[in-house]
């Protein structure tokens, strides 16, 4: 058995991003196709004593590029980023704990591509925050063919899947059917279900950045993004 999950990356993604990567043998990050504005790929929330404050990386709005041929050319956002985030999250319980982690890639390194930064960052929080072992793979590396349905399943072909774990907006694209003729077995992730924890600033807001968690519950975080399904099992 070999389970695949594909998905583009994200900047500073929530706990279900994590929570994906943590169930698959192998995850690809998908990012030869095309850039979206607005999106997850280059922003995300926190929260703040006035409400959800979106941390957006300035890269332009033109749709007409690849993710990963997206340039960062100011990073004038990376020091204004990391005052927001100090501001907002210095009285968390493991803020101090994981400050040094953060404030090395906001303040001590240039970032010049949008998916290089974002792919090195969630791997980096994978292996020495959350405890994740899954292996990492690049969709680039495969020379995929077709679009959306087909270049999947030439991707799931090309790295030997047995069963593909997908999110459910690929729903609008993807025929089972074209999967199980192909004898893979094809899992929807369910982002429902995760445990509460104690957040500052007011009511429980699920739908933040993964540094949310780490700076609220400290090293208990692998338990809020994955381990909490075992001791439902």
């Amino acid at each position: 058995m070999k389970k695949i999950g594909a998905c583009q990356s994200n900047y500073i993604p929530w706990k279900g991003y994590f929570d994906m990567i943590s169930q698959v043998d192998e995850f690809i990050f998908y990012d030869d196709v095309q850039y979206t504005k607005e999106d997850w790929r280059s922003r995300n929330k926190i929260k703040t004593d006035n409400g959800l404050l979106w941390l957006s990386v300035p890269v332009g709005k033109s749709e007409d590029r690849l993710i990963c041929d997206v340039k960062i050319t100011n990073n004038d956002w990376q020091r204004k980023h990391w005052q927001n985030i100090l501001q907002f999250y210095k009285k968390a319980p493991f803020f101090h704990e994981y400050e040094k982690f953060f404030e090395d890639f906001y303040l001590n390194e240039i970032h010049g591509n949008l998916s290089d930064m974002n792919i090195d960052l969630i791997k980096r929080i994978c292996t020495e925050i959350l405890s994740i072992k899954t292996k990492f793979g690049d969709s680039r590396e495969f020379n995929l063919q077709g679009r959306k349905e087909n270049r999947l399943l030439d991707l799931l072909e090309k790295t030997d899947a047995t069963h593909c774990l997908v999110g459910p907006a690929a729903k609008s694209y993807i025929n089972e059917q074209h999967f199980a003729d192909r004898n893979i077995k094809l899992e929807w992730m369910d982002y429902s279900g995760y445990p509460e924890y104690k957040q500052l600033f007011g009511e429980f807001e699920h739908a933040v950045s993964i540094l949310d968690l780490i700076f609220n519950v400290g090293g208990d975080a692998p338990f809020y993004v994955y381990g909490w399904r075992n001791k439902c099992s």
